[in-house]
């Protein structure tokens, strides 16, 4: 039997045409009879006929995913013109999802790949987060979009992943009067800073039914006034030598105080990444 070749053509990456390529081939055991040659991003008509021509002399089969609307009728104008054998898997698709919901297709390539990018970056940014919160790396504040600083339930922690779900890459760390703050914190760049505070009160509340939730004394120095308002009053000093801007979370929502963050970002010019938007 004669090798068969197929040519696989797409305005994108071409990767959705190959593997239902493949898929296809594998009902008749011929993958290792057969060569499939990607081209991907075929983007203007001369270098797309001079593929179609090159498949016309190898008598190939045409697999294409134009979706370029002037592209995929080029193609199969010339390949019914030539007797070409050829498969369309993205215009009879289109059509049906246009008769079934009458929304026209954007018509533009890549779209798929851009939504993956997309999530990866914000699987990248999860990770990021969980890998720097609460100080356990401080060599991420280096690589972070934005730091926040704060005393132990500030917030840090859901604001981090609540901004990662964004695309955003946070480290927080926390102030505690008694470790030394990571050198890093002073190597970046201000702008990246957001500090966090609470009142004494809310703070008291807070810390006693994590203590209580923890299975420990709610009578514990960690939740006991005095000792609050101790690392508030080094908090703000530390944040005042920092220079950068405080938010109070006590009355606010983590989606409030989120897109604060965003704001305070755009204002001093950080990149926002696309859909990281508030709420």
């Amino acid at each position: 039997m004669e090798n068969l070749i197929i040519y696989v053509i797409s305005d994108s990456v071409g990767e959705t045409a190959q593997h239902v390529t493949r898929a296809a081939l594998s009902q008749f055991s011929l993958q290792d009879d057969c060569d499939i040659r990607r081209f991907p991003y075929v983007i203007d008509e001369k270098f797309l006929i001079e593929i179609l021509e090159s498949g016309k002399n190898e008598n190939a089969i045409i697999v294409f995913t134009l979706v370029d609307e002037k592209l995929s009728i080029k193609a199969k104008k010339y390949c019914e013109d030539e007797n070409l054998s050829h498969i369309d898997l993205m215009t009879p698709l289109l059509k049906e999802i246009f008769n079934k919901t009458n929304i026209k297709p954007k018509r533009e390539p890549g779209i798929i790949r851009k939504l993956d990018e997309s999530y990866f970056k914000r699987v990248e940014a999860i990770e990021f987060a969980v890998k720097y919160d609460d100080g356990k790396d401080p060599r991420g504040i280096l690589k972070s979009d934005i730091i926040l600083l704060g005393i132990s339930r500030t917030s840090k922690t859901p604001l981090s992943m609540y901004l990662a779900n964004k695309n955003i890459k946070v480290a927080n760390v926390p102030l505690v009067p008694e470790i030394p703050i990571p050198k890093e914190v002073f190597e970046i760049n201000p702008k990246k800073i957001i500090g966090l505070t609470n009142t004494p009160e809310k703070l008291n509340v807070i810390r006693q039914e994590r203590l209580k939730a923890l299975g420990l004394s709610s009578s514990a120095s960690y939740a006991k006034l005095d000792r609050i308002l101790q690392e508030l009053d080094y908090s703000e000093k530390v944040m005042k030598k920092v220079g950068c801007p405080v938010i109070d979370v006590s009355n606010k929502a983590i989606e409030e105080t989120a897109g604060i963050i965003l704001d305070i970002m755009k204002e001093n010019g950080l990149k926002i990444y696309k859909g990281a938007t508030c709420c």
